[in-house]
């Protein structure tokens, strides 16, 4: 049979080849990534040519070729055309049994190249050996970075980036659908700490807040807390974003209305009130320590309805302290169950202080039974008692009117009118 002669390795390559054969060139001596030389062949020929083919790759300022078989005989170091070398000779180009060179001893032949169904090609050569080139296993995969490119976005626009580390190490280990990113996420230990206080509420059979319903929570108790004039301190973000003071009202499910109240509560009612209200909070309460009304309020521990009732309290207390007199935990306690408020208790204080003195004097003058704080408040405030209590006055301003022909200075007073309901 007659040998057809071999094409010339510097004769100007066909315009085109088939895939198996420009793979198989491109990964034996594509420099610096090719197999010749234990390196990890790139996913496709021309992106090899294109990226890596030293010494004019794209990634180093050259021109790219145009084709792959091209890219192969002109840059693939360190047989290329372009340092004198002798480019490899596909089979599409030499037909069987010639020669692959210049000539001269040692020289195989390219027999057949057959392309295989994984994709990898098997080159046979003259002297019956055989190369297997390429296939899935022998090329990188691609990843698909869109799911990892919008989730990173995401975190991004929330003030999450501390969680971009882990989900970058997630994604170069091989997760890379979106799902299985978010929810490979949620499992570090990066993502647990930053969204601390989902531990606690599941333990106490709440249900777990997605990191957007935990943002927009900790924005609000923020914006809460600046327009009340708290001390940054209050809502600090440490270096991963994270509030540590919000995770007790997270974990306590306390909302953001709730938090506005318990501010509420505590500027409102006791800060910015007269001084009086807090001595007699202090006073009933001694748990309350060094005045600091507002972390005690703000403690979710403390339920908010207690805490009204004892500002309640305390508000009683101090009535009674502005009008010069004082009452216990116990009466404030009592007047406040019998639904006496602020307002009512700096009323009727106001009436009693007006009057107890004189009322005391004459039930001592008269050797009547003692008329005293207590005797005024249940008629005042018209608790048990408050019939033998108004009696009581009744009868030591009668003797008081007996006695001198006039009016008596205790009807005269606040207590005898309008302010005891118009005894």
């Amino acid at each position: 049979m007659a040998t057809k002669k071999a094409v010339s390795p510097k004769t100007t390559p066909p315009k085109k080849t088939d895939n198996a054969t420009a793979r198989a060139a491109t990964e034996v001596y594509a420099s610096p990534f090719s197999t010749a030389f234990g390196g990890t062949a790139p996913s496709t020929e021309l992106d090899a040519a294109r990226q890596y083919a030293s010494p004019f790759s794209t990634a180093f300022g050259g021109t790219a070729p145009t084709t792959e078989l091209e890219a192969t005989r002109q840059y693939a170091s360190p047989f290329s055309t372009a340092f004198g070398g002798t480019a490899p000779t596909m089979s599409s180009e030499v037909p069987a049994g010639s020669t692959g060179g210049t000539g001269g001893g040692g020289t195989k032949t390219v027999t057949d190249v057959t392309d295989n169904a994984d994709g990898s090609v098997t080159i046979t050569y003259s002297d019956g050996s055989k190369v297997n080139r390429g296939g899935p296993n022998s090329l990188p995969k691609t990843k698909n970075k869109s799911a990892f490119d919008l989730i990173t976005l995401e975190l991004k626009n929330n003030g999450l980036e501390s969680l971009i580390v882990p989900l970058t190490k997630l994604f170069e280990d091989g997760i890379e659908d979106g799902d299985s990113l978010r929810l490979a996420l949620a499992g570090t230990t990066q993502y647990q700490d930053r969204f601390k206080a989902n531990e606690a509420r599941k333990l106490a059979g709440l249900r777990a807040l997605s990191p957007a319903e935990y943002i927009r929570l900790e924005d609000q108790y923020q914006e809460i807390m600046r327009n009340y004039g708290l001390p940054a301190s209050y809502y600090t973000k440490d270096a991963t974003g994270k509030q540590v003071g919000f995770e007790k009202f997270i974990a306590g499910d306390v909302s953001a209305v709730e938090l506005e109240d318990r501010i509420a509560t505590a500027q409102n009612r006791v800060l910015k009130a007269n001084p009086e209200v807090s001595t007699a909070l202090k006073q009933f309460y001694p748990d309350i320590t060094n005045g600091d009304i507002l972390a005690y309020t703000l403690d979710p521990a403390k339920g908010l309805e207690d805490i009204k009732r004892k500002v309640t309290a305390a508000e009683i207390g101090g009535a009674a302290l502005q009008a010069g007199l004082t009452t216990g935990m116990t009466r404030a306690e009592e007047l406040r169950n019998a639904g006496i408020d602020k307002a009512a208790a700096t009323a009727g204080y106001s009436t009693i202080g007006a009057g107890l003195q004189r009322g005391s004097e004459l039930a001592s003058i008269y050797g009547e039974n003692p008329y005293t704080q207590t005797t005024a408040e249940s008629e005042i405030f018209k608790l048990s008692g408050q019939q033998e209590a108004r009696k009581q006055r009744q009868k030591v301003t009668g003797l008081e009117k007996a006695t001198f022909g006039g009016q008596s200075g205790l009807t005269a007073g606040a207590l005898a009118r309008d302010r005891a309901g118009g005894i």
